[in-house]
């Protein structure tokens, strides 16, 4: 045999580093990709198998690399988590730069800033996972089905609320139309994203099972994990099958208007005048039990308003016997402005007393502005870009038999601020909202996945709440959503009016009752019975 040429000796080096490189690159890619890839999970794609496929993949890597550190685990759930995040985000760019008038590489970086910190959770997820399993000496098993579905879930109830809070597009999102959402009411998206993650454990450990043939132990191995991931998915079924709400009074007829008015034009001096006359013209166009403008439809302050602007939308409502629901902001002195809806009935006191709603949970950066933060805010020429909070607790507003409860754009976000409000007044014996009413304006995201994703949003707070969901939007969704999974809409980026009769319903669920507290106590009594195990295991040896 010849031996090698000293030539051959650098190439097969450069080769060996190529490959090195390739393997890096792809190791840190691929997390990437795999998190991307949930994007078609949720609206407008809806292919929700998906974010359960990807999600066990992202398992899998931490169950196949026992020896692999705490700090590699971190890294592939990170990468993964950012990769979710850009990808179902992206559509901030466009109220940065295009509306905000952020040059495009700032923009950019800032979507990408946010998307390694929303990556952080995931990231949490498996580092204390891997950590978890050194320390308890944790079976794949154990791993699988209690400690990373209860991390997961710990981990996207802390993005729901730290800073406060950005839950857009958690895992349960994923699965308002498929067969976990029977879960929606008895413990909310959370829980359903723990059940997600609970079958994601069950396919990542399959997975395993089916590359280890000839190894005793089959039917722990495939056997358990195929049962499990179907009985789950059964319950979900099954569950949708229970009636926690039942209809309450009498239907009543509602008109959801769609203004589509252009973002860039919204605040316009121009546009005012039309905007004004075009929303007058919408109002009073046909009586109906309640009429609902998108948020901020009417983009100026009462005091800015023509005098007898408002005086006219009130008479209106009284001779027709119409119920309005405004969006207007509002002040209540000096630099105090709240994002609100005025709503005006056929009563005499109405137009002197109108029902008021103030937004609750403001939108960072939007409309209050983080300590050390004014310069971004300038930057973006934000108008409003400072406002007042209105009570966590809201009266709803009656509307003949039914009563109706608002929440404005980014607050539908929040299912347990939704469920808290309903709980209130069941425990004060105060009259609860049998219909949710969303007043949005999108138009800041453009004609992108940031609609559908809303519109699914929503979608969950129906399935939670077991209560119809009504949404006046600018430019879309606009919809009616009812508790059975019906809805209909108008096409987006049209103007138009949605008519339709809705029915309320009574009633409480048990997310309604008990908000997060069940996953949270689940995946809490999960990690203890892994811990439990662990020790049990250390006392017989």
């Amino acid at each position: 045999m010849n031996s090698p040429s000293p030539h051959d000796l650098p190439l097969k080096h450069g080769q060996t580093a190529a490959r090195g490189r390739l393997g890096a690159a792809t190791w840190l890619l691929l997390p990437v990709a795999a998190g991307a890839l949930n994007v078609f999970a949720f609206a407008p794609f809806k292919l929700w198998p998906l974010q359960i496929l990807a999600l066990a993949w992202l398992f899998h890597g931490v169950l196949a690399q026992p020896q692999a550190s705490v700090r590699s685990q971190f890294l592939r759930g990170w990468l993964y988590g950012f990769g979710w995040a850009a990808a179902g985000v992206h559509w901030l760019y466009i109220s940065m730069h295009d509306y905000g008038g952020m040059p495009a590489w700032m923009a950019a970086l800032a979507v990408a800033l946010l998307a390694l910190y929303l990556g952080l959770y995931a990231g949490a997820a498996t580092a204390a996972a891997s950590w978890l399993r050194t320390r308890w000496s944790s079976s794949p098993l154990v791993l699988a089905l209690f400690m990373l579905p209860a991390l997961w879930a710990l981990t996207e109830w802390s993005r729901g609320w730290v800073f406060t809070g950005f839950p857009w597009l958690v895992s349960g999102y994923a699965h308002t139309a498929g067969p976990l959402a029977g879960f929606a009411p008895v413990g909310g998206v959370y829980l359903v994203g723990w059940i997600a993650a609970l079958i994601a454990g069950s396919l990542a450990l399959l997975w395993m099972g089916l590359s280890r043939k000839g190894v005793a132990g089959t039917g722990q191995r495939i056997i358990l994990p195929l049962c499990a991931a179907a009985l789950l998915c059964a319950g979900g079924v099954a569950l949708r099958l229970v009636k926690w709400t039942a209809p309450q009074g009498q239907p009543i007829s509602v008109r959801l208007l769609q203004g589509n008015i252009p973002q860039e034009m919204k605040f316009s001096n121009d546009a005012l005048v039309a905007t004004l006359g075009m929303y007058e013209q919408m109002i009073s166009a046909a009586p109906a039990d309640l009429i609902a403008t998108p948020e901020t439809a009417i983009p100026l302050l009462p005091q800015q308003l023509p005098p007898d602007y408002l005086e006219r939308i009130a008479r209106f409502a009284q001779v027709s016997g119409s119920h309005l629901a405004l969006g207007i902001p509002l002040s209540d002195g000096p630099q105090l402005y709240a994002n609100s809806v005025l709503g005006f009935g056929p009563g005499m006191g109405s137009a002197f007393l109108p029902y008021r709603y103030d937004k609750h949970h403001l939108v960072p950066f939007g409309e209050f502005i983080p300590p050390g933060f004014r310069w971004f805010v300038d930057m973006m020429h934000i108008p409003l870009g400072d406002m007042t909070r209105g009570a966590p607790v809201q009266s709803p507003f009656g509307v003949k038999d039914q009563w109706v409860l608002p929440n404005i754009c980014y607050e539908d976000l929040f299912g347990e601020e939704i469920a808290g409000q309903l709980r209130a007044a069941y425990r004060a014996a105060q009259p609860e909202a049998s219909v949710l009413l969303n007043l949005s304006n999108i138009a800041w995201f453009g004609n992108s996945i940031a609609l559908p994703q809303h519109l699914q949003i929503s979608q969950m707070r129906t399935l939670e709440t077991g209560r119809p969901m009504l949404r006046a939007t600018n430019t879309g969704a606009t919809s009616v959503i009812l508790p059975g999974g019906a809805t209909s809409e108008l096409p987006p980026y049209t103007r138009g009016v949605l008519s339709a009769t809705v029915q309320g319903y009574g009633g409480q669920t048990p997310y309604i009752l008990l908000g997060n507290k069940l996953v949270l106590g689940l995946a809490l009594l999960m990690l203890l019975l892994a811990w439990g195990r662990n020790k049990a295991a250390r006392i017989r040896h």
